[in-house]
């Protein structure tokens, strides 16, 4: 299995931010090849400065990076520019269940 997490500084103007986030970059980022869960936790982060972090799972870390590769991948990627303004990090990693 291999996740990324996608962490969203605070924006400026939060409504504006969840409306395109959820509206566009959801159902861009929901047609990823091999995405088999997409979990967002919002407005709760424990450090001020971040906003939202989102956490996609895919079943291997290569279906992952050929989702990325993909064309709804590089779509997903060119709408962060649209809303993320603020700024995002992205972490990505193989990860196995001990």
């Amino acid at each position: 299995m291999a996740k990324l997490i996608a962490k969203y500084r605070r924006p400026d103007d939060v409504s504006a931010f969840e409306q395109h986030y959820f509206k566009v970059h959801v159902p861009l980022a929901k047609k990823l090849p091999g995405l088999t869960r997409y979990e967002v936790n919002a407005g709760a982060v424990s450090e001020a400065s971040w906003y939202m972090v989102a956490v996609l799972t895919f079943e291997s870390y290569e279906a992952m990076t050929a989702a990325m590769e993909s064309e709804a991948g590089v779509a997903a990627r060119a709408d962060l520019q649209n809303f993320a303004g603020a700024g995002v990090e992205v972490l990505s990693f193989d990860t196995k269940e001990v």
